[in-house]
């Protein structure tokens, strides 16, 4: 990525909001996953990271997380299978010994400008990565989870707002941030918080890997500080989330946007 994109790495201090803490991150090797588990290992928290194929870029970020003194257990597979969505929870629990904070994280998008143009294949990948996924691994992690613990779902501006060239993506944010309402008041009597961080235009490999140059180019520039936000900006939401500090919320929708103007 030109320019590359700032996870925190030199910048993020952290104050043991975490400690004693283990999380669980979905598509936690690079881009906004990347950054909050740095974030996270700082404030003390051990941390399993799910990734799919990128190999080079998991072992980075975890380079990071046990230079930060911290575990971390690195999971490679495709979160489309049910049976590695359990697998994952399994094994942070049998590493690190508990979970208490669930990240989901992970996402695909393909932009079509016109909606005749996606494939059947294509919407089935969408909707399984970023909703069917969510849930599964969800599903699991309750069952290792008590009082206090949290599950953070990440949603998009978009989930509000739509696209005309995302309308497959768009349509499962908007799913990501009901199921996170939904899920926060079936979990509340055993006092575990579900929240949900909606993210404006963020720099992350997603962006010029799935996006045409011209787009690329201006990225971020409809927002008040006319730029994406890096994914280092975004990291401290999940970090308050996860911790006490936010121990009344749950069932919101963080929205880090930089007041986007046009969706389009």
């Amino acid at each position: 990525m030109q320019p590359p994109a700032d996870h925190g790495e030199e910048s993020y201090k952290g104050g043991g909001k975490l400690e004693g803490r283990t999380a669980l991150i979905t598509g936690g090797d690079s881009g906004i996953g990347r950054a909050v588990a740095i974030a996270f290992a700082r404030e003390g928290a051990d941390v399993a990271i799910s990734y799919y194929n990128e190999h080079e870029d998991a072992e980075d970020t975890a380079r990071w997380v046990t230079e930060a003194g911290r575990k971390v257990v690195l999971m490679d597979g495709d979160l489309r299978d049910p049976e590695h969505c359990k697998a994952i929870v399994r094994r942070t629990v049998e590493e690190l010994g508990s979970i208490n904070i669930l990240v989901n994280n992970a996402a695909f998008h393909i932009e079509s400008t016109d909606i005749t143009e996606i494939t059947a294949e294509q919407l089935e990948r969408t909707f399984q990565t970023n909703i069917i996924a969510y849930i599964l691994v969800a599903q699991e992690a309750v069952k290792n989870m008590r009082g206090g613990d949290s599950i953070i779902n990440v949603g998009s501006v978009l989930g509000e707002l739509g696209h005309p060239y995302l309308v497959d993506y768009a349509a499962t944010k908007a799913a990501d941030h009901n199921f996170t309402k939904s899920l926060a008041a079936q979990l509340a009597p055993k006092g575990i918080r579900v929240n949900a961080i909606a993210p404006g235009p963020v720099w992350t490999p997603l962006i010029p890997s799935t996006r045409d140059e011209h787009f690329v180019e201006h990225f971020g520039a409809d927002t008040l500080w006319q730029r994406p936000a890096q994914p280092a900006e975004i990291a401290p939401s999940f970090v308050f989330l996860a911790s006490a500090d936010a121990r009344y919320y749950s069932g919101d929708i963080l929205a880090p946007t930089g007041i986007l103007a046009d969706a389009g």
